[in-house]
């Protein structure tokens, strides 16, 4: 007796629940993603080979952008509250306190700093700003600014850090680092762009060996 043959049937699979999942999922990643804003100073640090992270927090960093204008930002709301005090009581400055604390960087001359604070945040571009003097040795005004800083910090610990351009000329980096001895700051980080060390090169070697390196 022959043997009764079944009837063959395609597969059919249902991908609605799997599109509706997919397009809910997107819709999620877009609402959710926020965008990089653009920097309001522009800087291409210099590569190097460093895996030592800087610091998030109680930062003071000095910004050199590539016309060697110099900028100053600070993180910690306290101590911008008392520089802004000090510089009005022994300057008479007449910052708006509440301006300055909320500034995420400083570029402009004292005699100009309170029009600057005047500026909508989202105006202040660095190439439209002077930055804070600093090549007349007899007005390098980044001096006062880390002595108020100092003294602000005082019983803290500051991490001071210096983020400079590849291309800024060595002038503007040497008046940053004259105003960071006039105050005693001798030891500072340098922020870079990191890069895998190159192969074959001698670092490269003792990583690969296990080899401590000397700091």
């Amino acid at each position: 007796m022959g043997r009764a043959k079944l009837p063959r049937k395609s597969t059919n699979i249902d991908m609605t629940a799997m599109c509706d999942v997919a397009f809910l999922l997107l819709s999620f990643f877009i609402l959710t993603t926020k965008f990089k804003p653009a920097e309001a100073i522009a800087v291409t640090t210099p590569n190097s080979v460093a895996a030592k992270v800087a610091p998030d927090k109680d930062l003071v960093l000095i910004t050199i952008d590539k016309d060697g204008k110099v900028f100053l930002s600070m993180d910690d709301e306290q101590v911008k509250e008392t520089v802004a005090n000090t510089l009005n009581n022994t300057m008479n400055l007449g910052l708006n306190v509440a301006a300055f604390k909320k500034a995420g960087f400083y570029g402009a001359p004292f005699s100009s700093l309170s029009q600057f604070l005047s500026i909508p945040e989202e105006q202040r571009k660095g190439d439209r700003l002077p930055g804070i003097p600093v090549k007349d040795s007899s007005d390098n005004q980044l001096v006062t600014w880390m002595r108020v800083i100092k003294d602000a910090y005082m019983g803290k610990k500051m991490n001071l850090l210096l983020k400079g351009d590849n291309a800024a000329k060595y002038p503007a980096f040497k008046s940053v680092i004259d105003a960071f001895k006039k105050n005693d700051e001798l030891k500072f980080q340098m922020i870079t762009n990191p890069e895998s060390v190159p192969t074959g090169s001698e670092l490269w070697k003792r990583t690969m060996s296990g080899e401590k390196r000397e700091e």
